[in-house]
């Protein structure tokens, strides 16, 4: 399997800067392996010296939970499935973990092909400006946070279609069509 490279998450941290400059939130961007552990971590200037770890926590979230489950494919629809669910896992999650479970939008998977070969977290902003800095940073630099081919049988596709209209994120159901 790839390994992504620090090398290669530069131009993703050139594009988030890009957006969190036009957006006025300065932002910490990190990126782990399919692992969980650290590939590579910026923190712009004026950024919170707390977003730092917290972007970590949501890359290392999403590593745990997109890997158990393809039901969690970002870092928006596991907090909004907790928070309906079960909230008190998330913070024994992140207890059990030293602190490195946070989960909020900002992170997905990245996908080379059908490979995951990362995650990101980014945080600094709001949830939502963080969902649009990772998705414009995406865009620019070509990744994919879904696999090419789903492997989700029509069971689990309606599974999710129903979760998400329940939890707001209609706007995602693309995705399981």
């Amino acid at each position: 399997m790839r390994r992504l490279t620090a090398k290669e998450c530069r131009p993703f941290f050139d594009a988030v800067e890009e957006k969190a400059l036009e957006l006025g939130a300065p932002v910490s961007t990190a990126v782990v392996g399919p692992e969980g552990n650290i590939i590579a971590v910026e923190r712009m200037d004026r950024a919170g010296f707390i977003t730092a770890d917290t972007a970590i926590a949501k890359a290392y979230t999403i590593a745990a939970f997109r890997t158990m489950s393809p039901r969690f494919p970002d870092g928006l629809v596991i907090q909004k499935w907790f928070q309906e669910r079960n909230p008190q896992f998330l913070i024994n999650a992140a207890v059990l973990s030293g602190g490195r479970t946070a989960a909020s939008g900002g992170a997905a998977p990245i996908f080379d092909g059908n490979d995951v070969i990362g995650f990101y977290g980014i945080s600094g902003a709001t949830s939502d400006q963080d969902e649009v800095m990772g998705r414009h940073a995406r865009k620019i630099v070509g990744w994919t946070h879904e696999p090419v081919d789903s492997d989700l049988s029509d069971a689990a596709k309606k599974h999710l279609r129903e979760v998400y209209e329940k939890i707001g994120l209609k706007e995602r159901l693309e995705s399981f069509e």
